[in-house]
């Protein structure tokens, strides 16, 4: 049924946007890493100096083991896996959903991604298949929501969400904290989602901007705020986001490990199942 096919879609997709982030844009020279005692900087310049030295390093890094849980609804969706960004999106994870009554509730899924597709294994067969398998040239072509799916799901690292708060200039130091025996800097931003969606969606055309706005204004999803948690050694080790709204979203993702090998190796042709174009 095209319903569960969307489902399936929906699942993956929300779980690797709250992974990586939108596309904030790529940053100025970092220039240091804060403000510290004796700075003049103003509380916002060394936040976003602090904050480019951390989308620096975390891009440089290419890789990261990640674990985190995502609330959408009276879903939530635990995930762990790791994530390679050095030429693309490659991630493996696997998701367990609880809640609600959302198509696989309580069963451990698998997804793989590479920088062409999506592959779901939903823990049942589906037509005598294991995996299924979301082009994103595909998705791209059933409307504007989908051509924003291709683009999060090709382009986005975590570093994009230190990017975006950049771009955004709304961010301030929440303060010292440990996260998960590490000491970090808590950062906070919150940013109008019509800003935010125009700064995530540079390659959708006028009318298709207009159309996800619009969807956005339906839903009441107005304002996203941007939690981010930077080690000493500038790398972003928590990321908190949440957007309100009728289906308001609650993402909190760990990264560590940093640099670890990810191997992702597509299911063979003959168990994957490619749902018919809509």
């Amino acid at each position: 049924m095209r319903s569960t096919r969307i489902a399936a879609v929906v699942a993956g997709v929300v779980m690797v946007a709250g992974l990586t982030a939108c596309n904030g844009g790529k940053s100025d020279d970092a220039g240091g890493s804060g403000g510290g005692a004796g700075s003049n900087k103003s509380p916002l310049d060394a936040a976003l100096a602090s904050l480019k030295a951390a989308s620096q390093q975390v891009g440089s890094k290419k890789s990261a083991e990640i674990d985190g849980t995502q609330k959408v609804g009276p879903t939530t969706r635990t995930m762990k896996g790791a994530m390679d960004w050095s030429n693309g999106i490659n991630m493996t994870l696997d998701i367990t959903m609880s809640g609600g009554q959302p198509m696989g509730s309580g069963k451990p899924m698998k997804a793989l991604y590479t920088p062409q597709a999506m592959y779901m294994n939903m823990g049942v067969p589906m037509g005598g298949k294991n995996w299924i398998k979301y082009d994103y040239e595909r998705l791209a072509k059933q409307g504007p929501a989908g051509a924003m799916m291709k683009d999060a799901l090709q382009n986005n690292d975590p570093g994009k969400s230190v990017d975006l708060l950049i771009a955004s200039g709304k961010v301030k130091e929440a303060g010292k904290e440990d996260v998960r025996g590490v000491q970090a800097t808590h950062y906070s931003g919150t940013v109008e989602v019509a800003e935010l969606l125009k700064m995530q969606s540079k390659g959708l055309s006028e009318a298709d901007l207009k159309a996800l706005q619009q969807q956005l204004k339906q839903t009441g999803a107005t304002t996203e705020t941007i939690d981010l948690w930077v080690s000493s050694d500038n790398l972003l080790v928590k990321k908190r986001e949440q957007m309100n709204g009728q289906r308001a979203t609650d993402s909190t993702v760990y990264y560590s490990h940093y640099g670890t090998k990810v191997d992702v190796t597509p299911p063979p042709a003959s168990d994957v199942l490619t749902p018919p174009s809509p």
